[in-house]
């Protein structure tokens, strides 16, 4: 099994981005499946231009993108990505698209393929919290998880997507009074829990409930 596996540079005045730090140091291998890392642009249109070559050259089984999300305090895997850019500041190329549908023939919304209750309960059974979103935002975060998703309904039927957000790294919130945060190793230990989940549950649906705390 294959898992691409991508994160966003940073953006807007941060120097640092937990997505891709978080990425770029997940073990090769998780629960026997390779992991594929990708660095992707924060720009719209962009980022899907680079995850489809990545698509298209590794042949994964899955993609789970991940990305960050200020303010928010726990891991969040996302359920649904809507057809709809509205970009709150530019992207990195100065880009600021506003009440624009992503494509004009695609869903008005796409649901995820993952498990996301089954990562959610494995990242705090990792000690660590995590919430099931419904709302990636109008950001790239959700621009990329519609992409793949309208990849996936108009080239690559047999692929499985999805995307999860993280918290602020600590060094980002200094000028941040009262933001939560979680360091990068928390950040990779429940990203690795989570992986862990898409492939135990390869092949099921997803569970029904999720159990325990939220830590």
């Amino acid at each position: 099994m294959k898992i691409l596996v991508t994160g966003f540079d940073p953006f807007g005045d941060d120097k640092i981005n937990p997505a891709i730090e978080t990425v770029k140091r997940l073990p090769d291998t998780i629960a026997g499946a390779e992991i594929i890392k990708l660095e992707i642009p924060t720009v719209f249109d962009k980022c899907a231009e680079v995850v489809h070559d990545a698509i298209v050259d590794a042949q994964p089984d899955y993609v789970l993108n991940v990305g960050q999300a200020g303010g928010r305090f726990a891991l969040t895997p996302e359920r649904v990505a809507i057809n709809f850019d509205d970009g709150r500041i530019a992207d990195n190329a100065g880009f600021q698209p506003l009440n624009r549908a992503i494509h004009e023939d695609g869903e008005n919304a796409y649901f995820t393929q993952l498990p996301v209750k089954a990562m959610a309960r494995a990242i705090r059974a990792a000690g660590l919290p995590s919430v099931v979103s419904t709302t990636a935002g109008t950001y790239v975060c959700n621009h990329i998880m519609y992409q793949v998703q309208y990849m996936r309904a108009k080239e690559f039927p047999q692929l499985k997507a999805g995307f999860i957000h993280i918290p602020f790294l600590p060094d980002q919130v200094t000028g941040r009074p009262n933001t939560p945060s979680m360091s990068l190793d928390d950040d990779v230990r429940g990203l690795t829990a989570a992986l862990t989940a898409i492939v135990d549950r390869d092949g099921q649906n997803d569970i029904e409930t999720i159990e325990g705390s939220i830590a």
